[in-house]
């Protein structure tokens, strides 16, 4: 099986300090892949660098979406990337608060869109029927999300758990083949933990995404990863199965004892 994403070789230095360390790591169709580490090991600026927000120092990143080419995406802006069939989520909540639920969403359509500034402004048959199609696709999607009811409510007015889910629903919009979460687990309770690992694979099983995450709640990375990379102090000092993982001395040792089985 080819990978979805492949990651050769990658560094990402700032100054002095290498954040990202000569790493390698590959993502497999219909898969959930799992990066683990401390704080400050280097997951986010990995991300950082796969979505476009970083050039990377040295090393390459290919994708091969489904049914598609192998191409380089290491080369390219944050824009393009998202047009290719990545998209991503991000630790800190990062939705439109005073804008509404649909509308949140409607933006994540922005990268399949075509109408230009002369559609919206004569506000043509091909512009108003791509409107309609923006609003229905985002409809679609916040269903499949579980959010429907809220649809014309204001984000900001969302519980917790719910804004967590707004910003998969507007990734989802993008039409990705492959969903990059940064801790999406971060600041739930066990019951919006319980809902998020039933929401994830969903999206895996009926949407045919692939799931790459971060995530410190190792209960959840353990019960739902098919695979698991550790990273610290930049490096990638293991990968394996699950069972593997949570055996692996390195990764104990990284997490300065903590436990995790945890």
């Amino acid at each position: 099986m080819n990978p979805i994403l492949e990651i050769r070789q990658l560094s990402m230095n700032f100054g002095g300090l290498k954040a990202v360390d000569r790493v390698d790591l590959d993502c497999l169709p219909g898969e959930i892949t799992a990066l683990i580490g401390p704080n400050g090991a280097g997951k986010t600026t990995l991300f950082n660098c796969i979505t476009g927000i970083y050039a990377p120092t040295e090393g390459i990143i290919f994708i091969t979406p489904p049914g598609g080419k192998r191409q380089k995406i290491s080369s390219l802006g944050i824009h393009k990337v998202t047009g290719c069939g990545i998209a991503r989520t991000f630790q800190n909540i990062r939705v439109f608060p005073d804008m509404t639920v649909l509308e949140n969403v409607m933006i994540g359509r922005h990268c399949r869109t075509y109408a230009g500034i002369l559609g919206a402004i004569l506000r043509d048959k091909a512009t108003r029927e791509e409107e309609k199609a923006i609003i229905n696709r985002s409809y679609e999607v916040l269903e499949k999300i579980g959010l429907a009811e809220y649809v014309n409510l204001l984000a900001r007015n969302l519980s917790y758990g719910a804004q967590r889910r707004l910003e998969i629903a507007r990734a989802i919009a993008t039409d990705p083949f492959l969903l990059l979460l940064d801790e999406p687990a971060a600041g739930m309770n066990p019951q919006e933990t319980k809902e998020l690992e039933a929401l994830i694979t969903a999206i895996r099983d009926e949407g045919e995404i692939s799931i790459f995450l971060i995530e410190h709640d190792m209960r959840l990375v353990m019960s739902l990863s098919d695979r698991v990379y550790v990273m610290d102090y930049g490096e990638m000092i293991a990968r394996g199965a699950p069972q593997e993982i949570r055996a692996n001395p390195e990764v104990i040792k990284a997490y300065l004892g903590e436990d995790v089985n945890a």
